[in-house]
């Protein structure tokens, strides 16, 4: 027979228990000063990040909402607002309004491989590949990945590398890793 003190600490195990396994089925990581919910899709968490609302904006003038709110899994290379204000003057602007939607979309699913992907997959990928490993993105063409020291590096088709400043954001549907670089294909 369990006396009542072992009975409580049991509950209070089975307790402890739960809450750990809720909490990590919903690890919070902040991006941008605002907590991202693993338990919530791309589309749901990244309107919230203070340092990706070019991206946010990029995605709804595109129409791809619905599509990062999708089953998945999605590995997204999440460029910040920094990552934009380096594209020449007036590149943001022109490519948002309604008539360049095309090269937009383009540009935007070119960040985006139909896979999740953590930095230690993608890791162990380079290694076994003998330092590179090359993706396929949703917009059909090809990211190389590379690691730079100890970063995670996404160079583009132009030759273009963007390195990973925050990695393993998990998401519903996939993961987030946030790029310093715009990426083109």
């Amino acid at each position: 027979m369990i006396s009542k003190l072992a009975r409580s600490a049991v509950v209070a195990s089975l307790l402890v228990g739960s809450a750990g396994l809720a909490m990590a089925k919903d690890k919070v990581v902040e991006v941008g000063g605002a907590p991202m919910y693993a338990s919530k899709t791309i589309a749901e968490n990244a309107p919230n990040a203070g340092n990706l609302k070019t991206l946010v904006a990029a995605v709804k003038a595109a129409g791809l909402v619905k599509t990062l709110d999708g089953k998945g899994p999605f590995t997204v290379f999440a460029p910040t607002d920094a990552a934009f204000a380096k594209l020449p003057a007036g590149t943001v602007e022109t490519l948002v309004k309604p008539e360049n939607k095309a090269m937009l979309t383009k540009i935007l699913t070119y960040h985006v491989v139909p896979a999740e992907a953590t930095s230690a997959a993608a890791m162990k990928m380079i290694k076994d590949d003998g330092g590179k490993h090359v993706v396929k993105t949703v917009e059909g063409e090809t990211l190389t990945l590379a690691m730079k020291g100890k970063k995670l590096t996404v160079t583009d088709a132009k030759g273009h590398v963007a390195t990973v400043t925050q990695a393993d954001v998990m998401q519903k549907n996939g993961v987030v890793h946030v790029i310093d670089t715009v990426l083109m294909p």
